[in-house]
């Protein structure tokens, strides 16, 4: 016995299946096949997954008030705590800094730093300024109470992509000894102190504060008061000192070599030329006179990058305001 032929009603039935399936597609509902292909294109540990960046709202431990805020100059010491359950990875947790962010940690006892990715919120008590990943503690070498220094940095990719995926970055520069010992002079009781509001820069030990003279070149922009900031430091060091009748000392020459050409260092000038050889001889530089004052450079140097390079071992010592000139 035939039977009924039913093909009409089964191409029918297959061509609105067809047309279900399509607009399935079509009307953006969920894709569970996409979401590998998803992982795969966009993998979590990319340049992707440091945006965007969170704030969040003002919240207060034990009746102190932080307010997240994205400020790229944060730079603080004081103490620092343990996370031990943060999982892998050289990671941070900050009161106030964007999450995620990067910052460099210097133990001040010892003058290491690294790069860690600031990823939580904490530590929740007000006598730590950050709570240490287990892997973050290692790499620095501290322990609990720890004192530290945070700064707020911006690292090349490479080096994100390392903390991203659970890496460490290459340590940084060791920090002077001099620039240790100001640093641990700021050091609370308890707490953290911010140095970001510090009108001038630390004044490496063997230096009289008060005698770093203030030296504008024509391509330097007047320095600007600074607000109040949550933490007030008093500025290092007294009055600048400038030239007769209010105007900046004349530009002197460079010690004399036998090439004039190339790039010197200028890390500082001084009123009193005892302090100028301290710090030339703490830096490996010369004293070169200015009318009444007496200028602290390095060099030369027969590029750019050769006095680039010098330029930042300079300011690592203290001399934040230090640049590069053309030896002439």
């Amino acid at each position: 016995m035939r039977l009924p032929d039913d093909r009409p009603g089964a191409l029918l039935a297959l061509t609105v299946s067809l047309t279900l399936a399509g607009c399935g597609l079509a009307g953006g509902g969920e894709r569970p096949a996409a979401q590998g292909q998803g992982a795969a294109a966009i993998a979590p540990t990319g340049p992707a997954a440091d945006y965007p960046v969170v704030l969040g709202e003002p919240y207060s431990i034990d009746g102190v008030e932080y307010a997240p805020t994205d400020a790229m100059n944060h730079d603080e010491v004081g103490y620092a705590t343990l996370n031990r359950d943060a999982g892998a990875g050289v990671t941070v947790a900050h009161k106030t800094l964007p999450l995620p962010s990067y910052v460099e940690i210097t133990a001040l006892d010892s003058g290491r730093t690294i790069l860690a990715r600031v990823e939580r919120r904490g530590p929740m008590t007000n006598a730590r300024v950050v709570a240490l990943s287990a892997d973050a503690a290692a790499q620095l070498g501290a322990g609990e109470g720890a004192p530290v220094r945070v700064r707020r940095v911006n690292p090349p990719e490479v080096q994100r992509a390392d903390l991203r995926a659970g890496r460490t970055a290459p340590l940084r520069m060791e920090t002077p000894e001099t620039l240790l010992h100001v640093l641990r002079r700021k050091l609370p009781q308890m707490g953290s102190v911010n140095l970001a509001g510090t009108r001038q820069p630390p004044v490496p030990s063997g230096v009289q504060a008060g005698d770093r003279a203030s030296e504008p070149e024509a391509n330097t922009p007047k320095p600007s008061g600074t607000g109040p900031s949550t933490y007030p430091l008093a500025p290092i060091g007294g009055q600048a000192v400038t030239g007769e009748n209010g105007a900046a000392p004349s530009v002197a020459p460079t010690r004399p070599s036998a090439n004039a050409d190339g790039f010197v260092v200028q890390a500082a000038a001084f009123s009193s030329k005892a302090n100028a050889d301290r710090a030339a001889r703490a830096l490996g530089g010369f004293v070169s006179q200015a009318g009444r004052f007496y200028r602290v450079r390095t060099g030369p140097y027969e590029s750019r990058g050769q006095a680039e390079a010098a330029l930042a071992k300079v300011r690592a010592a203290g001399y934040s305001d230090a640049r590069v000139f053309t030896a002439r």
